[in-house]
């Protein structure tokens, strides 16, 4: 059950393969060159972080998007990385990054499979949170990203969890931030 995690390089080659389009695969680098960022941050606070899986599951993370561009691609998604054998972890990432999360009811209220889709490890939640700050592939601001998904009619409560990401990993950004722009 445990399959090894690919490399960078085979990650990049499914998403070409998949179909992904130039855009996805820009975006899904920018994002994971973010998210490695926080986890060695996490880890230089002490946290156990797998980066490896934050970079590979970052990198997959919009594999589904080869198939579709509305937020059943977690679904895709997860689909693909089932039909490439790849590891549980790096499903669960690519399943559970849409918006702050899905909840079991709202998964319902979609017509998905009936589970949790609510980042549950460091990993997860490292992923999901960079992602929402990479819009394309350039970074954005997280009140941006809760307005634009306000005005999506995304539920409140998976803004609500997006906040919450924000105050998980925001003072980590500070700290990036200030050691990338020292004054």
């Amino acid at each position: 059950m445990s399959r090894r995690l690919p490399t960078r390089k085979e990650a990049l080659s499914f998403l070409v393969e998949a179909g992904c389009s130039a855009g996805v695969v820009r975006h899904g680098k920018t994002v994971a060159t973010l998210a490695v960022k926080i986890a060695e941050s996490c880890r230089k606070k002490g946290l156990e972080v797998d980066a490896q899986l934050v970079e590979i599951g970052a990198l997959l993370h919009d594999i589904g998007r080869s198939k579709t561009h509305s937020v059943n691609h977690v679904i895709a998604g997860a689909e693909i990385a089932r039909s490439l054998d790849l590891p549980d972890s790096i499903i669960s990432i690519v399943e559970r990054h849409a918006g702050g999360g899905i909840s079991k009811y709202e998964a319902e209220r979609l017509g998905w499979p009936v589970k949790d889709y609510i980042p549950q490890t460091l990993e997860e939640r490292i992923v999901t949170y960079a992602d929402k700050l990479i819009e394309g592939s350039r970074r954005v601001p997280i009140r941006q990203v809760i307005q634009k998904f306000s005005r999506f009619n995304v539920p409140w409560s998976s803004i609500l969890r997006m906040k919450k990401l924000h105050e998980e990993f925001s003072p980590l950004l500070r700290d990036l931030d200030a050691n990338n722009n020292p004054s």
